[in-house]
Order: structure tokens, then C-alpha cells, then sequence
């Protein structure tokens, strides 16, 4: 019987445990899509308690605490942050097999060293233990110790960057760059927050937004600051693929009628996403960007909750919406004209997982190895059975060898742990053919592939 957690963790084989210790585990990090509040960074913020750094805005572990019979008050409720705490070690051993498990316990023994059970016995001294350590895991240091190399947080176009600044003028070693997330600005389906945004974009570009055109000029306004910034990514949370046809007539009718708090249908929403979407992506490919799409979850499910705590409550889960032919379609539109740029797809539903992978090889066009990238496991499915799937699929239907790799997605500067959790993954899925003599024993070769994956293949992507 293998030891929970040892050196070994889920490397099965000794051509595993080869690739993972010679090659994967030394290899700095790129992390190109995360939710680290940029302020945390600057001001090099030390947690005063464990459950300020590892509890609060986790919605994995608040997912889990409802699930074992929590009530809300020691989850996100006025409850004290010791009790907080005092409740997920007791909700910790219920959660075996999903992967908050390894992921508690591999937080806990890196960066703190503790190798002990997180349950009700053992929480007090545990809780103790790492507080006892905080004021020397500051956000920065943190950064440092998990050899992150360069972070790209999930930003606003409207947001000032002030933090980025910051950081530029001061820095540590890690480089934290913005990426531009302009979902707001095409949320005319929401005229809340659609015109709580336009009014925002006026204010912060000293223009009058009027009509569509006015909106797109000073939205790439903010897209040439940021990539002054040293912004080089664009990323887009879309419930799926949007892709019908328009006339700029529509999109200042759609326009004034979202200004005016006027119903939006379905397949006007649709056109002016598209439209919207279009425009951005050929920024991207005249500035050398690279962008992401993000797809496919069902969001704020429990409005009960969304009432009491707002939106990001743990409350959102996957959904089924049909993409593939308006994915083709929109990807087709921006490669006639030659303005697809360097572009990374997630799905969310994992029977997605073929159509994405296929997809992808429908636009590469022999400019840049992996140009359209099948992107990682993320959010629901970042988990190692769901890893596991995603890198399957993409062996199958491209090339596992120009993967970007994997990113953490978190708002929590312990997630790092999760790039040990994937490379570990990797090593085992690859040691496991060689050892079946579906690969050859070829270490040297096999080893700059994992590197690649690891780090490499994204710092030659990206650009940074």
C-alpha cells in the first residue's frame, strides 16, 4: 500500500517518477489566466489568518461546506475566522475523492510542511501552525516560492492598472501583467451592468458614448492602453459561441435600445456579440495578442443566493449549449480575412471535449506551433480524471507536445499547488505509455516534451 501524499503522488511508474523529478518539478511557471486581485500584489500583503488566505472567495470549498450541511453564516456568513476554518477541516474528510482533498493537503505541505490530516481532531493546531508562518508568505513571496515567473491577472478594460504600475516600478521578480476581459462591454442582454460599464468607459476615456461607433472607439482606446501596459492577452467569458449576421443599423438599434433599458432579444444579443467579438479579435491580431474563450457554464444558478451575496457565490455550474457550428463559423470569419489571432478555447462540458479538440485543427495555419490551442482543464473539470480527458483528446486529435500548459484560474495565492497537481498528472499519463511500450524509452526526448509543456511552450507563445 502507497503512502497518502508521499513523494511519490500520483507518479505510478518509475518512468513517472523519472520525467516528473529530472525534468517537470524545477520548471518555473507561467500562469496566463488567473483572478489575483493585482492590489494583493502590489501592496505585498501579508493574510492575517489562514482562512483570509485560503477560505475567503473559494468557492470550491463554500460549494463543498453547503454540500456536508454547512449553514452559510460559517461559510460567508459573520461568523469568526477561526470557526470558519473549524468547519471545512470537519467538511475536509468528507470530501474524499473530490479533488479538494489533494489539493487541501498539498497546500498545506507546500508551502507550510504540514503533512498531518486536515479534520475536527487536528484543526486547531493546524490552523495555528500556518498562521504561525504567515508574515513570511506575504503575496510576493508566495509568488517567489512557487517560482512564478509571469502572472496575468483578469481585468476590466475600464480598470486604471494602477497596481500593474506599481509592480513595474517596484519590482520582485515575478512579472504581473493585465488581460483585457471585455465581457461587460457586450452585455447587452444585462442593460444594468451593460450601462453601468458605458458610463464607466465614458468617464475614464473623457468621451461621449452616443452610439455603437462611440462605443467601439473608446473601447479601443483602453485596448491600446493596455497594451501599453504590456498587455498580450484578451480573455471572454461567453455562455457559448455567438456567430449571426448584422448590419450597423441593428447594432445602433440594439444599442440605443440597451441604453435605454429597452428589451433586448436572443439573436439580437447574438448579433451584437458577434459584432463586438469580431472587432476585438482583430485588434488582438493587429497587436500580436493572443485571446481566449472561455466557454459553456451556466452562471448564478441559486438567485436566492446571488441576492444575499452577489454574483461569484458558488453558485454556477455547467451548461449545454450547442457550439460547434457557430465556433466554426465565427473562427471562419476572422481566417478569411487573415485576422484570427493566436487563440486558446476552454470547454466547460466535458462531451465538448472532442469538438473543441477537433476545431482547433481546423485553423492552424503553420505560422506558430500550436497556434489555435485546446486549452486545459478548467474550472469544474480542472481535476485529474477531467486533465486527464482533456490531454487524451488533444493527443488524439492534435498535438500534446505544443500544449501551453496549465493555469491556475484562482483567486487564491495557494493554488499554485495545482501546477505540481498537473505536472504530476502529465508525467504519470506519459510514463504509463512508455512503460506499456506505447512510447519509446526515449527520456531525453520525453523530458523536453514535459518542459515544454510545462513552461517553455507558453514563454515562446505568449511573448511576454
Amino acid at each position: 500500500m502507497k503512502e497518502f501524499l508521499s513523494e511519490d503522488f500520483l507518479l505510478q511508474t518509475e518512468t513517472a517518477k523519472r520525467l516528473y523529478f529530472d525534468y517537470a518539478r524545477s520548471m518555473p511557471v507561467i500562469d496566463y489566466h488567473n483572478h489575483l486581485p493585482p492590489d494583493e500584489i502590489a501592496q505585498n500583503k501579508s493574510f492575517e489568518n489562514l482562512t483570509a488566505m485560503w477560505l475567503k472567495g473559494d468557492h470550491y470549498k463554500w460549494r463543498a461546506m453547503r454540500a456536508n450541511g454547512v449553514a452559510e453564516e460559517y461559510i460567508t456568513g459573520a461568523a469568526d475566522d477561526y470557526t470558519k476554518f473549524r468547519h471545512w477541516a470537519a467538511t475536509t474528510p468528507y470530501t474524499m475523492r473530490n479533488p479538494l482533498y489533494h489539493w487541501s493537503h498539498m497546500e498545506l505541505k507546500n508551502p507550510f510542511g504540514i503533512t498531518d490530516l486536515l479534520n475536527e481532531k487536528t484543526a486547531e493546531k493546524i490552523y495555528h501552525d500556518c498562521n504561525a508562518q504567515l508574515p513570511r508568505f506575504t503575496t510576493q513571496r508566495l509568488l517567489q516560492h512557487y517560482k512564478v515567473d509571469v502572472l496575468c491577472t483578469t481585468d476590466d478594460p475600464t480598470d486604471s492598472l494602477e497596481h500593474h504600475q506599481a509592480i513595474a516600478h517596484n519590482p520582485f521578480g515575478t512579472r504581473v501583467l493585465p488581460t483585457f476581459r471585455p465581457d461587460k462591454a457586450m452585455a447587452v442582454d444585462n442593460p444594468e451592468v451593460f450601462n453601468a460599464f458605458v458610463n464607466k468607459l465614458a468617464a475614464v476615456t473623457n468621451k461621449d458614448i452616443n452610439n455603437y461607433d462611440d462605443l467601439l472607439e473608446a473601447l479601443h482606446g483602453r485596448h491600446t492602453y493596455f497594451h501599453e501596459m504590456g498587455c498580450r492577452l484578451s480573455d471572454h467569458g461567453l455562455n457559448t459561441f455567438y456567430f449571426n449576421n448584422y448590419t450597423g443599423k441593428d447594432l445602433e438599434e440594439i444599442f440605443y435600445r440597451a441604453r435605454n433599458k429597452g428589451v433586448v432579444t436572443a439573436y439580437e444579443n447574438a448579433q451584437f456579440k458577434t459584432a463586438m467579438l469580431l472587432a476585438i479579435c482583430e485588434w488582438n491580431h493587429e497587436r500580436d495578442w493572443a485571446q481566449q474563450f472561455h466557454t459553456g457554464a451556466i452562471r448564478n444558478n441559486n438567485s436566492r443566493l446571488v441576492q444575499l451575496l452577489g454574483a461569484d457565490a458558488g453558485v454556477d455550474s455547467i451548461g449545454d449549449w450547442s457550439m460547434a457550428e457557430t465556433m466554426s463559423a465565427f473562427f471562419n470569419a476572422l481566417d478569411k480575412k487573415d485576422k484570427l489571432a493566436k487563440t486558446i478555447i476552454y470547454n466547460l462540458n466535458p462531451a465538448h471535449n472532442e469538438v473543441f479538440a477537433t476545431m482547433a485543427g481546423n485553423f492552424q495555419d503553420g505560422t506558430v506551433p500550436g497556434k489555435i490551442q485546446y486549452g486545459s482543464g478548467w474550472w469544474f473539470l480542472d481535476q485529474k480524471d477531467g486533465m486527464e480527458k482533456q490531454m487524451n483528446a488533444l493527443s488524439n486529435m492534435g498535438l500534446l507536445s505544443r500544449f501551453v500548459g496549465m493555469l491556475t484560474d484562482s483567486r487564491s495565492f495557494l493554488s499554485y499547488s495545482r501546477h505540481e497537481y498537473f505536472r504530476r498528472i502529465l508525467c504519470n499519463l506519459i510514463g504509463n505509455d512508455v512503460e506499456n511500450g506505447e512510447l519509446p524509452n526515449d527520456i531525453t526526448w520525453l523530458g523536453k516534451m514535459v518542459q515544454d509543456i510545462c513552461y517553455n511552450n507558453a514563454k515562446a507563445y505568449f511573448g511576454f
